[in-house]
């Protein structure tokens, strides 16, 4: 018998058999690949299996690859069904081999380094394993035969195994997940060990980002309050900014949200949110758990009775947050959690009105280091479109040399062309133009606006598709604020601007701009 040694092991993993699965992937045959890996190397207990699994880095990362070869067979099985269309026989039964072969790879890799699996998950592994073999041998059967007749009576056969094949493989996968999250979750109840608890944390959050479903599974496992749980412990404070983020990924569904009302869990943010002796980062990741349950674009926020309860120390907590941010992420969070309050209740507002936070918000925009990104610039213009609907609001916007920002806000533009800046610049540029219109009601907004030539700017951003991006919400947006200055200054408008942007209708001044090319600027 041969012994290796831990450095010439890890050689041969690297190097040889590195080399020969890439060579694999070119030169084997399906099906023989299919036979080989349906067997297990060795069925010894002892040494190699544990210099098997020594190569495993981790649950998460097993998990991640399971997940990767699930998307592969999802898609093969799409595809599959695309040729059984067409009748391409001989591409069905390749690709019936590849899935089989897929199938039976990714159980083998599962069952390496699961713990304790149920049998309800041992059934299910026999039943699609079967009905895969099955599946193969009914598309090699079509490939053996021209008969018309014979293959139109086979085609409805696999059709419909086929789709049991993608029946056992979705319940499979969802058994699969539900009993990683278990595992996951058992770590982060039972276990003492800041070591362990946080390992068991960072893998949940890892599993979170793979989308809306797993987040289901999860919230569904009471993955929100196993995690509150944590945050109540003083013994975890080191880890409460991950736990906090993870949290934020779970409230992104509707199940993750009435776990978080259940477990009174917008109480423990206000208090997390309240309490001096807690890190920035902490706060931070409060507030972006804040920014998600409150955002405008969720249906499903209406059940958030208690964050009505406890919205005036959030809001304080949150101003002083932007006040004294260190850094743009930690204002930016803090910023959008109070965007989307403005949008979930008016009187947030009037509150933001009382803590001098026009004033706070004005002078951060100031500071290039904290206000950095068109997104904390969107996060900053949502707040003072949703305030300037109150009357006091005018004052705060002269004191606080606001105008002028609104101003510098209509010129947004993005710098690296990427599709989500571009975008953020849009509504920087739309809410701009909203606050200057909502404001100008005041004479002396509305004068300073003149003063700082914001009138050839929303005549530019009108007549220039290119300014604004194509966007017709900021040309809706220019025209009402353009008409509104108007009405203050009508000298500043040339006679053409008058007749084509103010005087008509706004539905026809619109469709004047939407249909101008860039040789009328």
């Amino acid at each position: 018998s041969f012994s290796f040694s831990a450095s010439s092991m890890h050689l041969i993993q690297v190097d040889s058999v590195q080399r020969w699965m890439e060579d694999l992937k070119l030169m084997t045959d399906c099906e023989c690949m299919c036979i080989l890996q349906s067997k297990p190397i060795s069925n010894e207990k002892g040494e190699q299996n544990e210099l098997m699994l020594s190569s495993q880095y981790s649950t998460c990362d097993n998990l991640h690859l399971l997940l990767k070869r699930a998307w592969i067979i999802s898609t093969e099985l799409t595809r599959i069904s695309q040729k059984l269309e067409k009748n391409r026989w001989q591409r069905v039964h390749s690709m019936t081999v590849r899935v089989n072969c897929h199938v039976r790879s990714m159980i083998n890799e599962y069952n390496a380094f699961t713990r304790n699996s149920s049998e309800e998950m041992h059934q299910f592994e026999n039943l699609l394993i079967d009905k895969c073999s099955e599946f193969t041998t009914f598309t090699e059967r079509c490939t053996q035969t021209e008969d018309q007749h014979i293959l139109k009576s086979m085609k409805s056969c696999i059709n419909e195994t086929l789709t049991t094949v993608a029946q056992y493989f979705g319940q499979l996968i969802e058994l699969v997940l539900t009993h990683e999250a278990q595992n996951l979750l058992k770590q982060i109840e039972l276990s003492d060990s800041t070591y362990i608890t946080e390992s068991a944390i960072n893998s949940l959050f890892s599993l979170t980002q793979e989308g809306a479903h797993l987040c289901r599974i999860i919230a569904k496992e009471g993955g929100v309050v196993a995690l509150f749980k944590i945050c109540r412990q003083d013994c975890f404070r080191c880890l409460y900014p991950q736990t906090l983020r993870t949290l934020a990924s779970i409230c992104c569904v509707e199940e993750g949200m009435h776990q978080l009302e259940k477990v009174d869990g917008i109480p423990c943010l206000a208090d997390i949110l309240t309490d001096n002796t807690h890190s920035e980062a902490t706060h931070a990741e409060a507030a972006a758990v804040i920014a998600q349950i409150t955002s405008p674009h969720l249906t499903f926020t209406q059940h958030l009775s208690s964050f009505l309860e406890n919205m005036e120390e959030i809001v304080t907590a949150l101003v002083k947050l932007c006040q004294g941010a260190s850094s743009g992420e930690v204002f930016l969070l803090a910023s959008a959690a109070l965007a989307n309050i403005t949008f979930f209740d008016t009187m947030a507002c009037e509150i933001l009105l009382q803590l001098n936070a026009m004033k706070i918000l004005l002078e951060a925009c100031s500071d290039k280091h904290i206000v950095d990104t068109p997104y904390s610039r969107d996060q900053v213009v949502t707040i003072l479109a949703n305030m300037s609907v109150l009357d006091q609001c005018a004052s705060e916007i002269i004191q606080g040399n606001g105008v002028q920002l609104l101003m510098e806000m209509l010129f947004e533009r993005s710098s690296s062309g990427n599709s989500a800046e571009v975008a953020a610049c849009e509504r920087v540029q739309q809410k701009s133009a909203v606050t200057l219109a909502r404001l100008s009601r005041d004479p002396e907004v509305a004068d300073a606006a003149i003063k700082l030539s914001c009138i050839p700017r929303l005549i530019e951003l009108c007549r220039s598709p290119t300014e604004r991006n194509n966007s017709d919400s900021v040309l809706v947006a220019c025209l009402v604020a353009l008409r509104r200055l108007a009405v203050m200054s009508p000298d500043g408008l040339e006679d053409s601007d008058f007749q084509q942007l103010v005087k008509p209708r706004l539905v026809d001044s619109f469709l004047l701009c939407t249909n101008m090319e860039e040789s009328f600027v």
